[in-house]
């Protein structure tokens, strides 16, 4: 062997073994990107319908486990696995939200027509104080120490609340709602625009307040979610392609569909849990949770970072 063929085959070994390396980093890095998303996906699915906050676990998240993605994208997404969750609550109620069909009666359809008229109602408030100050929430509010602080006020509100069990909860079917009370619930759901609160624990606080049985203000907030989160979708969409345009690499296309799936299987077990969960028990627990937290994650972005 001539010393040129050497140094050539040991040139090539040498590049082959560099380019299978960086393969191999490659491929790492994109399976750790798809365990976060699944993290994401899982913490979003638990916090969207549990009264804790959605959003104070997931800048809590963020801060630990990063997506090497971009700041316009993470905002997108997420959001936009929340359409996930979404889907969860219309597969399980899908016979309840649906007008038509399933052996329904005119009367039936009736109802649900009139059910989802007072969503539409409620979800008013939201609205329009969102789609006016959604720019301005996130550049002033969307920080450690409003979330914290959110959290602690909000768990204790819940622990007072059930304590003294606060008006009379006559109400005990969906269709037995007033516009006014359902209109009600749409101004408590204000409150959830402070990054902390949790759009559900203020909706069924509001619930609670207006004469809900907890697992009447349950599922209502589990129907006012669908527009709300899907409005919320659609609007951190048309702001990212007016930023980046309707662009998508594969790999950000992966996330998404990834944290989509399993927000949405996660949210169909953990809807199941609490509606079986507050037949038994009030929220008090929760509220503690809250506190817990909250004082947790103010100490840490205070003392500790």
């Amino acid at each position: 062997m001539s010393r040129f063929t050497f140094f050539v085959k040991l040139f090539l070994k040498s590049s082959m073994k560099k380019i299978c390396y960086a393969i191999i980093i490659k491929e790492r890095d994109k399976m750790l990107e798809i365990f976060k998303a699944i993290l994401f996906g899982i913490v979003e699915g638990i916090t969207e319908w549990l009264p804790i906050s959605s959003t104070g676990h997931m800048i809590l998240l963020d801060e630990f486990i990063h997506l090497g993605v971009s700041e316009e994208f993470y905002k997108l997404f997420e959001v936009v696995i929340q359409l996930g969750a979404i889907l969860a609550v219309v597969l399980i109620y899908f016979k309840t939200i649906f007008p038509w069909g399933f052996g329904k009666t005119k009367e039936d359809t009736k109802d649900t027509l009139n059910l989802w008229g007072k969503i539409l109602v409620a979800c008013i408030p939201a609205a329009i104080i969102g789609i006016l100050f959604d720019d301005w929430l996130d550049e002033h509010l969307y920080n450690s120490v409003v979330v914290s602080l959110a959290l602690i006020i909000y768990g204790i509100v819940f622990i007072v609340i059930e304590s003294r069990n606060f008006g009379k909860r006559n109400t005990k079917k969906l269709n037995d709602i007033t516009y006014k009370q359902a209109l009600g619930v749409g101004g408590f759901q204000l409150l959830s625009l402070i990054p902390g609160t949790s759009r559900s624990g203020s909706t069924i606080i509001g619930g609670l307040m207006l004469g809900l049985e907890r697992s009447v203000a349950a599922e209502f907030t589990f129907f006012l979610a669908i527009p709300v989160m899907a409005g919320a979708s659609l609007l951190k969409l048309l702001k990212y392609v007016m930023k980046v345009g309707l662009v998508f690499n594969a790999m950000e296309l992966t996330l998404l569909g990834i944290g989509c799936l399993v927000a949405f299987v996660v949210s169909i077990l953990i809807i199941k849990f609490l509606m079986n969960y507050i037949r038994k028990h009030d929220f008090k627990v929760f509220g503690w949770y809250r506190i817990v937290l909250g004082i947790l994650v103010l100490a840490y972005f205070l003392f500790i970072k």
